[in-house]
């Protein structure tokens, strides 16, 4: 690798940089000082997360290293060739090995172009603060200078067992499949496992337990916006010993990784523990220590960590206290927080207790809260790692923690669901069917990013592709269904196993909802006594069966496979109760509980009720109550009506949107169009609207008759989501849709919409969406010919004076009926007011063009339009336009013989007293106008006043050269 001699050989920009005087100046100092030799190894130790944070700038920075005659206009071309292609992964791999290749002077400048662009590159500008932060010496925090530390030969015999016993612990994964013959297959975790997308923080800790209720393609086009740009994607071999780590302090570093149930934190931390015990990852580390909270549950009495670790790793005898004395070599692995039965204070703030008691020696007998506490902290084998995972819930914990590196797991994105569903459906016929059903379904599809509710889908829905006997029309298209047919399959399988399913289900049902009330998910063998329930072969295979040790005996605890089950039991065990009467209000105070924890369980009540979701389960549990049925009916029909006049605020409407979401899962039409089917207003606005939530609005919506107005302002349900609301809006005959990103392609599906002959829609609200031209065509081709459309608001778009040529031909046909047209703020000119003029003596009666800037010459043009007598313009709105004297004259001659404007609005422009003239004799000779807007403009007192006078004139004239006037 070529290495340029010395700093003398570029003087310019190093001389450039010195001169620095702005916020950049810290960092471009240390760059001055920092040799070549430094400065290569900064580039090693960033080297990962420079190739994830310049991916969208990678064009722009290759331009910066061509202007310095760092790259060559071969070189520079070939990185661009791949951004064109929309590889900008490899783009940035490649600018970044042609810099390392050219040698010290490229690398300098490079990072020169780093601190140049840093501010508008949000990743980047990351890096750069994490470097002025840490300070002028970088071996302070890369670490470069310490090796491998040897382990003493007398340890080798233990670390190599401890690794072997490690490995056989963590190669194979377990995977439930429900069949009898075949209760749990055993796969290798290498062959199974799919990497999923962590990212290097944490989005909100206050995120509710079920991310279920907002993810899928919104999911998706979220990872897309903000991947790409702001969140760095972090390995799991980089959460200690990198740059994301930070300065490595004598003391250790901690991590944390959070997730929401399911998505894959404990297979993770397997594969961590399984690639460190092969020498795969984390080689600095002589020796891992993992635990599960789930386990130290067992633990009730004082221990020490020496105990601690012996319990679980007997073979380390005596050896311990040789391992204390390299601690920068020992990572402990704590999986699980949120399922923690004791409290681990950080903040040191509970009420009426002590504080979190300090254990700083591993020899020390304390509580094992007070371990893991002094651990996190560094207070105890200080220098040693530590990782913790926990759900979001259970986050909030941390945040006063000696935490280093937050990360969180995203799950799956773009291919990486496909790839689990052909891994874990061996037939990829059987696959790809499962695939495009799911994909077809959005409220099947917002489950995929998560492993586990991908489980369940493969479950439920395989056998529907592998059986011939099933119809296509059965398969699963709620969530309750598809629970439905999971228990279904299970109960095929397991159901000759116990005498009496429906008992055993409904003693289980209740235990899962004492869990679900409770917030448990861990059950005991007294919790299964105390539900009369015996560990049978039939809960075997519907329970996952972990091995939990106490201080004498082992013991199995019992968890269902995923919350959402337990969830779904929990529901199911109300319709098997004998005695239904109190049912109504279980379900009205769980419905009043505000943390959410009883929402999905309310809707696989309400999902129940649905014949498609009993009737499987009847086969095997004998036929539901009737009484349960048409009492949980009548609940969700109460619970729609008294939520529906309830929408003033945001708790109100989301309360509305989940008694939908019963209606949805319940699929009885009836139901819905007793509660909704003639609904005035539906109003939404300020709530954000997920794909999934479109999907139900869109389904509830489908069976009402005509709704006077729907208000989806600033909802956000951008593409997917009015892709699942298009074929029910034209029922509306106000549709309120601004804020919402929508684009022109979904202004494109809208016109169609507008279009259908059976379109009700009177008032159209647009505004704020992004449009441009490129969706004019099609809303004038839809406007031209739709005959219930009186009112469209496209202000604070972009459609710019050629969306408005376009628009006008559509506004010019005879069979348009727009009467009022909001262009405000589109960046329009004096270029389309022709075009603009050509539709004044239609039906347009009521105009506004505020915040445009049409200038004098735009004005002189309406002024012929308005001065024509079939002119039908009665309001007109040119609000800062930039309207100066020049074209007061046109103006006042124009509406001198206008017999139509009755209100004109010339706020915010430029009149001067020069213009008070013209505007006199617009006041004393025009007949119509009943109000003229004129403040903000440059009238001197005298000149409003001579204004103000005018308007005793006539009667009914008001003449405002100020606000309140």
């Amino acid at each position: 690798m070529a290495e340029g001699p010395n700093e003398t050989e570029y003087p310019t920009t190093t001389k450039r940089m010195r001169m620095g005087t702005d916020p950049n100046s810290r960092i471009t100092e240390f760059l001055t000082k920092w040799d070549d030799f430094q400065l290569f190894h900064l580039t090693k130790f960033y080297w990962d997360r420079l190739e994830q944070a310049i991916e969208e700038w990678v064009d722009g920075i290759s331009s910066l290293l061509t202007y310095e005659k760092i790259f060559n206009g071969k070189e520079h071309r070939k990185v661009t060739e791949l951004t064109d292609k929309g590889n900008r992964v490899e783009s940035s791999k490649l600018l970044l090995s042609l810099v390392m290749e050219k040698g010290s002077r490229a690398r300098r400048v490079m990072w020169e172009s780093f601190v140049k662009v840093h501010h508008g590159v949000p990743k980047l500008d990351k890096i750069i603060k994490e470097i002025q932060e840490l300070g002028s010496d970088p071996f302070d925090y890369m670490n470069i200078a310490r090796g491998l530390s040897e382990v003493p030969s007398h340890l080798k015999g233990v670390q190599q067992k401890h690794k072997e016993i490690l490995r056989v612990q963590t190669e194979t994964l377990r995977v439930n499949t429900i069949l009898i013959k075949e209760k749990v297959k055993i796969f290798q975790l290498i062959d199974r496992y799919a990497e999923l997308t962590i990212i290097s923080n944490v989005r909100d800790r206050t995120l509710v337990e079920h991310e279920l209720l907002a993810r899928g393609r919104d999911h998706e086009e979220w990872r897309k916006k903000h991947l790409q740009r702001e969140l760095e994607k972090i390995r799991t071999n980089q959460l200690f010993q990198s740059s994301f780590s930070g300065r490595k302090s004598k003391s250790g570093s901690s991590a944390a990784v959070s997730g929401v149930p399911g998505i894959g934190k404990t297979t993770m931390v397997q594969k961590i523990v399984y690639d460190w015990a092969t020498g795969k990852i984390y080689t600095d580390f002589q020796f891992v220590f993992s635990f599960k909270f789930r386990d130290l549950n067992n633990i009730n009495s004082r221990i020490n960590l020496r105990n601690l670790i012996l319990d679980q790793y007997p073979y380390f005898g005596n050896v311990l206290g040789e391992l204390w004395k390299n601690l920068e070599g020992l990572l402990f692995i704590f999986d699980g927080l949120d399922e923690f039965k004791d409290w681990i204070d950080f903040a040191d703030n509970r009420r009426n207790t002590e504080p979190q008691f300090m254990c700083t020696d591993p020899e020390c007998w304390c509580e094992v809260s007070d371990i893991v506490y002094s651990l996190i902290q560094h207070k105890l084998l200080p220098g040693c790692s530590v990782l913790v995972t926990s759900r979001p819930t259970a986050l909030h914990l941390l945040e006063k923690a000696e935490i280093s590196v937050w990360a969180e797991i995203l799950g799956f994105v773009g291919d990486e669901w496909k790839e689990y569903f052909n891994k874990f459906l061996e037939d990829q016929a059987v696959a790809a069917a499962v695939f495009k059903h799911v994909e077809e379904n959005e409220i099947l599809y917002t489950m995929c990013y998560n492993p586990s509710y991908r489980w369940i889908l493969g479950l439920s829905l395989g056998p529907f592709f592998t059986q011939r006997d099933r119809k296509q029309q059965q398969v699963p298209k709620t969530i309750t269904q598809l629970y439905s047919y999971y228990i279904y399959n299970i109960l095929k399988n397991h159901g000759r196993e116990i005498e009496s399913p429906r008992v055993v289900f409904l003693k289980l049902g209740e235990m899962a909802f004492t869990g679900v009330s409770e917030k448990k998910i861990v059950f005991s063998n007294g919790d299964l006594i105390k539900y009369n329930l015996q560990p049978s072969q039939f809960l075997s295979g519907f329970l996952m069966e972990l091995l939990e040790r106490d201080d004498s005996v082992q013991s199995v605890v019992y968890t269902f496979p995923h919350l959402t089950i337990q969830e779904f039991v929990a529901a199911l065990a109300q319709f098997l109760t004998p005695d239904p009467k109190d049912i109504q209000k279980l379900l009205s105070e769980a419905y009043s509980e505000e943390d959410g924890r009883f929402e999905i369980f309310l809707r696989f009540v309400a999902g129940l009720s649905s014949p498609q979701s009993a009737r499987p389960l009847e086969e095997f549990l004998s036929p539901f109550l009737h009484q349960t049925t048409c009492r949980v009916i009548d609940w969700v029909k109460e619970k729609v009506k008294g939520q529906i006049g309830n929408t003033a605020t945001e708790t109100g409407k989301r309360n509305l949107l989940n008694t939908f979401h019963y209606l949805f899962e319940s699929q009885n039409k009836a139901l819905a169009q007793a509660t909704v089917g003639s609904v005035g207003t539906l109003a939404f606005s300020g709530l954000r609207l997920t794909p999934i939530d479109c999907a139900v609005l869109s389904h509830v919506l489908g069976l009402c008759d005509t709704i006077k107005e729907l208000s989806l302002y600033e909802c956000y349900i951008q593409c997917e989501g009015f892709q699942r609301l298009e074929n029910v809006l034209y029922k509306c005959q106000k549709l309120r849709l601004s804020k919402n990103n929508l684009g022109d392609s979904e202004v494109k599906l809208l016109s169609a919409v507008l279009r259908n002959t059976g379109c009700k829609i009177q008032e159209l609200d647009l505004k704020d969406n992004n449009l441009t031209d490129s969706c004019a065509k099609d809303l004038a081709s839809a406007i031209s010919t739709n005959q219930s459309l009186t009112d469209l608001d496209l202000g604070g778009n972009q459609l710019g004076d050629s969306g408005v040529k376009l628009l006008s031909v559509g506004l010019r046909n005879l069979g348009c009926k727009i009467q009022r047209l909001g262009l405000w703020g589109n960046n329009l000119t004096d270029s389309c007011a022709e075009d603009l003029a050509s539709v004044f003596n239609h039906s347009l009666t009521d105009l506004d063009l505020t915040a445009n800037e049409l200038g004098d010459s735009g004005m002189k043009r309406l002024s012929l339009a308005l001065r024509r007598p079939d002119c039908k313009i009665q309001k007109l709105d040119l609000w800062g336009n930039r309207l100066t004297d020049s074209c007061a004259e046109y103006l006042a001659s124009a509406l001198s013989t206008n017999r139509s404007l009755t209100d004109l609005n010339l706020v915010y422009n430029r009149f001067t007293d020069q213009s008070v003239p013209a505007f006199s004799r617009l006041i004393l000779t025009c007949r119509t106008p009943n109000l003229i807007k004129l403040w903000d403009n440059q009238f001197s007192q005298n000149g409003e006043n001579q204004l103000k006078l005018l308007q005793g004139t006539r009667s009914g004239l008001s003449v405002k050269c100020k606000p309140l006037d």
